[in-house]
């Protein structure tokens, strides 16, 4: 350590270092308190000049010490975050999923438990989630929520392991053997079907889900290969997801080009020949599920035109003044649009966005699909009728929601809902009894299904955090024994600084194309980065 010092000071220092040789042993036996300015010392009789110049250098030698403690993952990072864990009996909580959920619940636990300590553990190397991988490229605005989930990771009471996956890296066994309370908010993964014959095998039907993946570069999707060859894109489903597919598949290049759309995704755009873009959906207007802010940046899209079905509104206006707010602004801006509208066509070098309603799926062909033309009851369930139609569909997204899988079998898992079975955020013991399992907790989609913006996520998952630290308070958690926290092992583990370093290869090959990031979407090569 002395050395280390030594190497960095001024010549017109060294006459003090006899003054610093105690401060040097103390930091043999303490040496990461050097880094991170936990120790301190005075030094009397310099000049005024001399102490000046051996103050800047002594800085600058704290910081070049911490960069490199903080670059050796098995030794700085990790053993330091343990020594400064260990000094105290500490309530250990651990998140398993680095996505909205878990940092936020993060945020409120950190901040209501002084004596806890955060465990963040995440299947990929990279934090974040959908945040990450599933906002819309050009909705830039919606990720700066990043960094206030990077000023959550960054305090000391919080560490993150990248690349360990629950069920096969670590059990959720072992999380409980190893953590007084374990959080799950791994999300969701997997979408659900439309229920049609041959859906899995049409080379032309895909989840919207993954194509939400593949132009914003979750590691796997680049394999995808949409094809865009064709005219006709027709997207079941009427969310803000099938929205944000519609707008990435009519924006103009040159806008995708700016943002963080992945280079492959961004040359097929390119080369793409569709024109028109259905977004069908089995119940009316004022049932849509997409935001009045997603419809107006596709009625603001250059070059496309919005064209509705009249019939699709009959009896509509006569209802908005019944409706509440958010619901009356949105369908008012529809009727608005529709007034405005011409009579469909396709300008010469123009696309066109086609909302549809009151269409159920019914049969995937070639290059089209079929619909049942639907009637909303009272309850306002949408049941078929016989008569049918079919609309032009070189590819068909499906985006009718998004569920869970059950990442290990000690999880107590709803297959049908595609969530874990939980009573306001606390996991039930298996069975029909509604008994919960002390300690396991369930925040995020995992917890709730695919809903909401989020925000709503964020309002939950503070719920839950304040449910766990309910708990603990009165003792429905047992805190007494000391738990050991997660042992990396030999295993391959990114941890913040190693994903520090992803962030800046990935922002500095951006800024040479001028986008935001170029995303890394191979998983060997993350790992390669951060340094592991």
């Amino acid at each position: 350590m002395l050395a280390a010092v030594n190497l960095n000071l001024a010549p017109s220092c060294w006459p003090v270092l006899p003054h610093v040789q105690n401060f040097a042993l103390a930091c043999e036996r303490s040496h990461l308190a050097l880094c991170f300015g936990l120790c301190h010392f005075s030094i009397t009789k310099l000049s005024p000049k001399t102490n000046m110049s051996f103050t800047r250098s002594f800085v600058y030698s704290r910081h070049k010490l911490l960069n490199i403690y903080s670059c050796n993952l098995s030794t700085s990072a990790i053993k330091y975050q343990n020594v400064q864990q260990s000094t105290a009996a500490v309530k250990r909580i651990c998140i398993v999923g680095a996505g909205p959920a878990g940092f936020y619940a993060a945020q409120y636990l950190l901040k209501q438990l002084s004596d806890c300590t955060v465990d963040i553990v995440e299947k990929l190397p990279v934090p974040f989630g959908l945040v990450r991988f599933g906002v819309a490229p050009d909705h830039p605005e919606v990720k700066n929520v990043i960094n206030t989930f990077t000023k959550t990771a960054e305090h000391p009471r919080l560490r993150f392991f990248g690349n360990v996956t629950l069920g096969e890296d670590v059990s959720l066994q072992e999380l409980r053997d190893r953590y007084h309370a374990v959080l799950l908010t791994y999300g969701a993964d997997q979408d659900r079907e439309l229920q049609l014959d041959n859906e899995r095998q049409a080379p032309h039907v895909i989840s919207a889900r993954k194509f939400v993946a593949w132009y914003n570069g979750l590691p796997g999707a680049e394999q995808l290969q949409p094809d865009l060859s064709g005219r006709d894109v027709t997207i079941v489903g009427q969310g803000n997801v099938a929205v944000d597919v519609a707008r990435m598949l009519l924006s103009p290049i040159d806008t995708l080009k700016l943002t963080d759309t992945t280079e492959y995704a961004l040359e097929a755009l390119a080369r793409s020949k569709v024109e028109r873009v259905h977004l069908v959906g089995r119940r009316g207007p004022l049932q849509a599920a997409f935001t009045i802010k997603e419809l107006r940046e596709m009625l603001k899209l250059p070059n496309v035109e919005t064209c509705w079905r009249a019939a699709d509104f009959t009896g509509i206006a006569e209802q908005v003044d019944k409706l509440q707010r958010p619901r009356r602004r949105l369908t008012e801006l529809m009727l608005k649009s529709l007034g405005e509208q011409r009579k469909p066509r396709a300008a010469a070098n123009g696309k066109q966005f086609l909302p549809i309603f009151l269409r159920a799926p019914k049969a995937i062909a070639a290059n089209e699909m079929e619909f049942s033309i639907t009637e909303l009851q009272e309850n306002e369930a949408a049941v078929a009728t016989e008569a049918s139609e079919r609309l032009p569909a070189d590819l068909i997204l499906r985006s009718i929601g998004y569920k869970s899988s059950c990442a290990d079998a000690g999880i107590n898992f709803d297959p049908k809902r595609g969530h874990v079975c939980n009573r306001q955020g606390r996991v039930l013991k298996p069975g029909e009894s509604d008994a919960v399992e002390p300690g396991l907790y369930v925040a995020g989609w995992l917890c709730t299904g695919p809903t909401g913006v989020i925000l709503t996520t964020m309002n939950g998952a503070f719920a839950v955090a304040k449910t766990i630290c309910d708990d603990i308070a009165n003792k429905a958690v047992d805190t007494a024994s000391a738990k050991p926290g997660f042992e990396p092992g030999s295993r391959r583990i990114v941890n913040w600084e190693g994903w520090r370093r992803i962030d800046q290869h990935e922002s500095e090959a951006g800024k040479a194309k001028g986008k935001p990031r170029e995303k890394i979407v191979s998983t060997e090569q993350m790992l390669r980065i951060a340094g592991v």
